[in-house]
């Protein structure tokens, strides 16, 4: 993996999801550094924060008006079925497999971080949500309708904007 390291450049100005997303930096270069012994249970380890770290991510544009659809969400399901595809491969002999997802994901996770999660964090700042309580602080701010389309920074509901994305989103791993 080239040497991923948290940096300021993917900092998000929301401390929950910065640390999240710090932890999971600190994840990925354990994987990268793990003997192959310790690959398959250091996998494991990512493999649950990352459904913790998506799950949460959900349940805040669930509860900030982020259509259930979006390419956002879409994205972390589909990451999510490639790694436990990768555990199996690697479960039956395969670690090369989880080697270089780990590579790919160490790329993907910046430029998720700064795309599809810098607009989520807009959004929630914007909305004044409080991603310990729940609480939304502006409610007025919230969209009036569901934000489909692309990290919800387009939010016009038109599904066939989201098309190209879906296909990056099945090609990213």
């Amino acid at each position: 993996m080239s040497a991923l390291r948290w940096s300021g450049e993917l900092a998000l100005n929301l401390p929950l999801m910065d640390d999240t997303h710090r932890e999971c930096i600190e994840i990925l270069q354990a994987v990268d550094a793990a003997e192959d012994v310790e690959l398959i249970p250091v996998w494991g380890d990512l493999l649950m924060h990352t459904e913790h770290h998506f799950g949460q991510e959900d349940r805040w544009m669930a509860a900030t008006r982020f259509a259930s659809g979006n390419c956002h969400s879409l994205q972390h399901r589909v990451v999510l079925q490639v790694m436990r595809a990768g555990l199996l491969r690697a479960e039956k002999g395969e670690l090369f497999v989880l080697r270089e997802m780990g590579r790919e994901l160490a790329i993907w996770v910046v430029q998720h971080t700064q795309m599809m999660d810098s607009a989520l964090a807009t959004h929630l700042r914007r909305v004044g949500y409080n991603p310990l309580t729940g609480e939304v602080a502006s409610p007025d701010g919230l969209p009036e309708h569901l934000i489909h389309g692309c990290a919800g920074a387009c939010s016009s509901g038109d599904e066939a904007l989201a098309a190209p994305e879906k296909s990056r989103a099945r090609a990213v791993l």
